[in-house]
């Protein structure tokens, strides 16, 4: 939709940029798809509604990750961590479910 932004906050590109740094420094967490999502997250690339989308399903169904060991340990990051914040971290779950429910507003 036309005035709906889909440009990601400071914040979402902040942590992608983190999940990124973590990721290259522990080896560890996020797949392929979660690498290039952080990238384009990184780069405030603006997105499609689809990849809004994808974002808001991926944190629904990751949600469970926040409790597990070293969730939230830079210095040691689980997995799961590393992977929330390829994603956009806790300002990209709130930032793709703000965008999702202006687009449905709108009838997308």
């Amino acid at each position: 939709m036309a005035d709906v932004d889909l440009t990601p906050t400071k914040a979402v590109a902040d942590a992608a940029a983190k999940g990124l740094e973590l990721r290259k420094a522990h080896k560890r967490g996020g797949t392929q798809v979660g690498v290039a999502r952080a990238r384009d997250l990184s780069a405030r690339k603006s997105l499609s509604e689809e990849t809004v989308q994808r974002m808001f399903s991926y944190f629904a169904r990751h949600k469970v990750d926040k409790r597990a060991a070293n969730f939230g340990d830079d210095d040691n990051p689980s997995a799961g961590y590393v992977a929330w914040l390829l994603w956009g971290g806790d300002a990209g779950k709130a930032w793709a479910e703000a965008v999702r429910k202006k687009l449905k507003a709108q009838g997308g």
